[in-house]
């Protein structure tokens, strides 16, 4: 199955889900085809439909003060933060063409994330009871070292620190939000929130796990390789321009920076 892939470069939390919805009422109804959004947000945290007011560290006012907008979304999941340096794919599938299971939904863009940080010699895995992908510090170099020895695997470990956060929504089997992929996220941003609801965990960043500089442009491809080859799709290159035509929101968006 063919479907399409969209940059929309660096975009407000609240235009690119618009941009979702017109998606994912026209892929209800035939008229467009499978589209796979990468962006990235200015600073926004966005409260899932699990969301628990303790998670919220500051009042949105304080966390307004800081330059960080505060949105309540109909996703799954708790509170998570967004902003530069991150990147969010958001896939509009007609899932029930695919396979109609959404824990395996979630489990596949799990594995998308992970195989994408595998290329950068990355070892994230899941964590059981938890949405994501996890790297511990003494793992993230996996391919350069050699098989741990039973003594060394008997040692205590570090905490997993959260590298990709997931949460998504479906209707009529139609899926939208999704995920988001820490590059060279500002991670002192997700000390303002207990992340996703989970106290005691850190966020990491693939930056910080590389100890060096990384451009979203070094991950989109390798996620956007993996994100075909996991869900079964060919994935065609579309603009933002004829995208905002085709939703007629031309007029309002087109001129959004990339």
């Amino acid at each position: 199955m063919i479907a399409r892939i969209c940059d929309l470069g660096h975009m407000p939390y609240s235009q690119a889900y618009r941009i979702q919805i017109g998606i994912a009422e026209k892929v209800k109804s035939g008229e467009q085809a499978d589209t796979l959004l990468f962006v990235e947000h200015d600073p926004v945290l966005t409260l899932g439909a699990s969301f628990h007011e303790e998670n919220l560290l500051f009042t949105p006012n304080e966390y307004r003060e800081r330059g960080i907008e505060v949105v309540r979304t109909d996703r799954g999941g708790d509170v998570t933060y967004h902003g530069p340096g991150q990147l969010v794919g958001y896939p509009i599938l007609q899932l029930g063409a695919i396979r109609k299971d959404v824990v395996w939904y979630v489990r596949m863009l799990e594995e998308v994330m992970i195989r994408a940080s595998a290329e950068f010699g990355i070892c994230a895995v899941r964590e059981p009871g938890k949405t994501g992908i996890w790297v511990r510090e003494e793992e993230r170099e996996f391919t350069q070292r050699a098989p741990r020895t039973a003594s060394s695997q008997s040692e205590e470990r570090s905490a997993a620190e959260k590298l990709g956060a997931i949460g998504v929504h479906l209707s009529r089997w139609v899926t939208s939000h999704g995920f988001a992929y820490n590059v060279s996220t500002d991670l002192r941003n997700f000390d303002l929130i207990v992340p996703c609801g989970i106290a005691g965990r850190k966020a990491t960043s693939l930056e910080k796990l590389l100890g060096r500089a990384v451009q979203r442009s070094e991950v989109g491809p390798k996620i956007a390789s993996h994100f075909g080859e996991v869900f079964g799709l060919e994935l065609k290159a579309g603009s933002r321009e004829e995208l905002f035509k085709k939703l007629e929101l031309a007029e309002r968006l087109i001129a959004v920076p990339a």
